[in-house]
Parts: structure tokens; C-alpha cells; sequence
């Protein structure tokens, strides 16, 4: 998720389940891609990268007018797609050529190189559809433990809802979404706390309805995941 940006866009993705396509143009400086608990398929100006799941937030940049499109997967759904464990990718910005086949990528940058920057989403998008198809089902625990923390449960409450030990949760935590259930709970819970704060909503407010323990809670959280104080964020860019 990104705070901004001088051209940022993004539509519903055709896989469903929460993915999205975006695209984006750099501006003068830096945007700040904030952590969402998910992973990106990237076309960077000819290049095909994977963004893993942050922890906090990544400054990300280049020449002015660099273009770069994505496909988002939804929390826990990249690993199908992308072939190994979210963790190993947590906080990493890799080549798609370390994780997939040099020939499939190859073939892929092509097509994306050779249609018109509109649809290159669709290219990954397609290409995404394919790996689905031969890949194993996402862990089945993972949209449960989505909706319990973005609802505010306890990790124990959630593990208890899924029918799984603190420790086997961590474990099918970290393989799923990069990090293990506290973790993604901070994390969903920026987002929302940043949702609410761009829709008017007053700071002490944003505390109470985010599940924070006062405001003074919130600005450490924000501070600490997202690098600047939450005033900070609804900035124009």
C-alpha cells in the first residue's frame, strides 16, 4: 500500500479474493509504500520484480515518470502463486528470475514489453491465472485469521477459532503471510487506523475504532511500522 505518489491508480484484480492491479508513475521523490501483510508481482520499466510483506514501510523511487505496474495479492494468497513461503520474501524486493523458471520470465517480460502500458496488468494477471491452475490451494485457515485480527480478536481468540496451538499458528502464520499473527495484526491494524484517519475521522477517534488503547498507542504504532507520525501520511504527496 502506498501513501501516495503523483499518479497512483488501482482496479479489483480479475483473480478475486482481495487482489488488486495498480500502477503508478514516480513523481519528484520517494513515495512510501507502507507494510499491508501483502505481496507484489511488479513490471518495473521492463523488469519483473517481487515486493514481499514489509514490516515497515519501504521507501521506493527512480527517475521521474518511471512507471511500474502490479498485481497484489491479498494476505496469503501470494505464496500459490509465487511458489515459496511468504517469510522467505519478507522485507526483500527480488528478481520474479530467482523464483520462477528464466525462460517463463523471459517469455513473460515479453509480453509485457509488447503491449500497451494499460494492459500490462492483464499480463500479469494472466500469467498469475496459470501458476494458479498447477498450484497448490492456499492454507485454508488463512481468510479466518485475516477477518478475526482485522476485527480486533486476540491471537489466542483467533487461534482458538481456527482450531490451532499459538505455535502452529506462528508456523502456518509465517508461511502465509511473512510473519507471524501479532505481527499481521499491527499491520491490519495501520491500515484501518489510516482508512478512518483519511476519511475525516478525528485522531482520538481513529484510537477507539482501530482497537488502540488510546491515542498515544496509535502514534507509537504508526511511528514505529510506518516511519512518520500519522498527520504525516494524509499529506498530499
Amino acid at each position: 500500500m502506498s501513501d501516495g505518489g503523483n499518479d497512483y491508480r488501482e482496479r479489483a484484480s480479475r483473480l478475486g479474493g482481495g487482489a488488486v492491479v495498480w500502477s503508478r508513475t514516480a513523481g519528484a521523490g520517494p513515495q512510501r509504500v507502507l507494510p499491508d501483510g501483502c505481496t507484489d508481482l511488479i513490471w518495473l520499466d521492463g523488469r519483473l520484480l517481487v515486493a514481499g510483506p514489509d514490516t515497515r514501510a519501504h521507501l521506493t523511487g527512480g527517475p521521474a515518470g518511471t512507471r511500474a505496474v502490479g498485481l497484489r495479492f491479498a494476505p496469503g494468497a501470494g505464496p500459490a502463486v509465487l511458489g515459496v513461503p511468504a517469510c522467505e520474501l519478507r522485507d526483500q524486493r527480488v528478481p520474479l528470475a530467482a523464483l520462477w523458471p528464466e525462460a517463463e520470465v523471459r517469455r513473460l517480460a515479453e509480453r509485457a514489453f509488447d503491449v500497451r502500458n494499460g494492459q500490462v496488468g492483464r499480463v500479469l494477471e494472466a500469467a498469475a491465472l496459470d501458476r494458479l491452475r498447477g498450484a497448490e490451494p492456499a492454507d485454508p485457515v488463512v481468510g479466518e485469521v485475516v477477518a478475526g485480527l482485522s476485527g480486533g480478536r486476540s491471537v489466542a481468540e483467533v487461534a482458538g477459532a481456527v482450531g490451532l496451538g499459538a505455535r502452529q499458528l506462528h508456523r502456518r502464520s509465517l508461511a502465509a503471510f511473512g510473519y507471524g499473527p501479532k505481527t499481521l495484526g499491527r499491520v491490519l491494524r495501520l491500515n484501518r487506523a489510516l482508512e478512518l484517519a483519511r476519511g475525516g475521522v478525528p485522531f482520538a477517534e481513529v484510537a477507539a475504532v482501530a482497537g488502540y488503547a488510546d491515542q498515544a498507542h496509535l502514534a507509537r504504532e504508526v511511528r514505529g511500522l510506518a516511519g512518520v507520525p500519522l498527520g504525516g501520511l494524509l499529506e498530499p504527496a
